[in-house]
């Protein structure tokens, strides 16, 4: 068969369009295009390539050997164009560069945002950083619905598999209570004498990180009184004080809400929390996703995990 060289890759769409629908006027619908001009198309193609394609009776579409054979082929050319587009759009994308960082509460961490972001702009002078700030019933701090190019959140992360991570902080979880508790008078606890306490909880929607800061998996199949929910740090510290529930809390972040009335003490027996910088997984091969994550590597090892 001598195949000419000139194929469009809108013939091999419109050939694996209908390849995987066997149906020309579904392929038709998924193209946006109209059937007579799509069955136009496939015959012009099968005259080109000098074979039949398709065969099509009263049952329906169905591929020849032809059509079977070049398939997978035509498959790999639109996968390594769409490739392509995507490199060119990079190209554009980097040219007006803007990398937006999600996260609910603000690192601290001994300043580590400026550290990351001058080592970032030392790499990519041409890149804008955008901070956004995204509430806390979503755990993945923007990732998931697109909002953010990478975020500083807290694992584990909800659909892990999306993801990938570098760890900045892994800090001890702290318990925090009002300073009239009767175990705030202990220099540190056992997470055993908390498991009764009403917890403050974060919405539903934060799905295994809720379960993460009620230390789930440390209380042995026994299920947490909650006591109130929180959405913010300020609802925490009002809820503390109110004495509506206790709370856990990583070290990097126990500053934020012990103001007055709000202590802090170590907690025996519950793993530690890990912060990270996290990005969707197909998103790290772009550059500014991949300069922003390694300034985080270089700078999160110098930093310490106390707060300034």
């Amino acid at each position: 068969m001598a195949m000419t060289t000139d194929v469009h890759v809108r013939d091999l769409r419109y050939f694996v369009a209908v390849a995987e629908e066997l149906h020309f006027t579904r392929a038709a619908e998924k193209l946006y295009v109209s059937q007579p001009a799509l069955s136009k198309q496939i015959r012009a193609l099968e005259r080109q390539l000098g074979a039949e394609l398709f065969r099509r009776d009263r049952r329906g579409v169905a591929l020849t050997a032809a059509g079977a054979a070049l398939l997978p082929y035509a498959q790999r050319v639109l996968a390594v164009w769409a490739e392509g587009a995507a490199a060119l759009a990079e190209v554009g994308a980097a040219e007006r560069s803007t990398l937006v960082v999600g996260m609910s509460t603000s690192p601290g961490r001994g300043g580590l945002l400026p550290a990351i972001r001058s080592r970032f702009t030392a790499a990519r002078p041409e890149a804008n950083v955008r901070l956004r700030q995204v509430s806390w019933d979503d755990p993945t701090a923007g990732l998931a619905d697109g909002a953010a190019d990478v975020a500083f959140v807290w694992l584990p992360l909800p659909d892990a598999e999306r993801y990938d991570w570098t760890v900045v902080a892994e800090e001890p979880r702290l318990v925090a209570l009002p300073d009239t508790h009767p175990l705030a008078a202990r220099a540190e606890v056992d997470f055993a004498d908390l498991v009764d306490e009403p917890f403050l909880a974060l919405p539903p929607d934060a799905g295994p990180l809720r379960d993460h800061w009620l230390a789930l998996d440390e209380r042995g199949g026994q299920l947490p009184c909650i006591g109130a929910e929180i959405a913010s740090t300020e609802e925490t510290y009002e809820a503390l004080v109110a004495g509506l529930g206790i709370c856990l809390v990583a070290t990097g972040n126990a500053h934020l809400i012990t103001l007055g009335g709000v202590i802090t003490r170590p907690v025996h027996g519950i793993s530690p929390s890990r912060y990270a910088l996290a990005w969707r997984r197909e998103d790290g091969v772009r550059p500014l996703v991949r300069a922003y994550a390694e300034a985080c590597r270089l700078v999160a090892p110098m930093r310490s995990a106390d707060p300034p």
